[in-house]
C-alpha cells in the first residue's frame, strides 16, 4: 500500500497494540514485540512530522511503554493513554485546494501492512 501525501507537515496518529507491537504482548509475554515491518515504516515518517501514539494501555504501563519506544529509537511527540477500546474517529476539513486532510488505514491485528510514503510536490 502506498500513501501519497502533500509536502506540508503531517500528524500521524497511530495505535500501539496490534498495529506497531504485538497485541497485549506487554501483558501476556511481559514485554513488547515490534511487528515485522513496523520499525521500517516508522523510520519513513519525515522528521518534521508529528507522531502521536494512542493506546488503551493505562498510565500504569507508561514507564515500560516509553522505555520500549526509546530502546528502539522510535520517536514520538505524544502518547495518549487510557483511550476507549472502540472506534477512533478523525474528522478534519478539506483544504480549499481540494486536498483531503484525513486518511485512515485499518490494519489487520498483529500483522503490519507494508505502507510506503510518497510525497507529491504537486498536492
Amino acid at each position: 500500500m502506498e500513501i501519497t501525501l502533500s509536502p506540508l507537515g503531517h500528524t500521524w496518529i497511530l495505535d500501539l497494540d496490534g498495529t506497531i507491537v504485538k497485541h497485549n504482548g506487554y501483558i501476556n509475554d511481559g514485554y513488547d514485540t515490534l511487528l515485522d515491518g513496523a520499525i521500517e515504516f516508522l523510520h519513513q515518517i519525515p522528521e518534521c512530522d508529528m507522531i502521536v501514539f494512542i493506546t488503551s494501555r493505562t498510565t500504569e504501563y507508561r514507564r515500560i511503554t516509553e522505555s520500549f519506544l526509546a530502546k528502539h529509537g522510535i520517536r514520538h511527540d505524544h502518547i495518549i493513554y487510557n483511550t476507549p477500546f472502540g472506534e477512533r474517529i478523525l474528522i478534519n476539513d478539506r483544504k480549499s485546494s481540494g486536498l483531503k486532510t484525513a486518511i485512515a488505514v485499518n490494519a489487520e491485528r498483529d500483522r503490519f501492512r507494508e505502507i510506503r510514503i510518497k510525497v507529491d510536490e504537486d498536492l
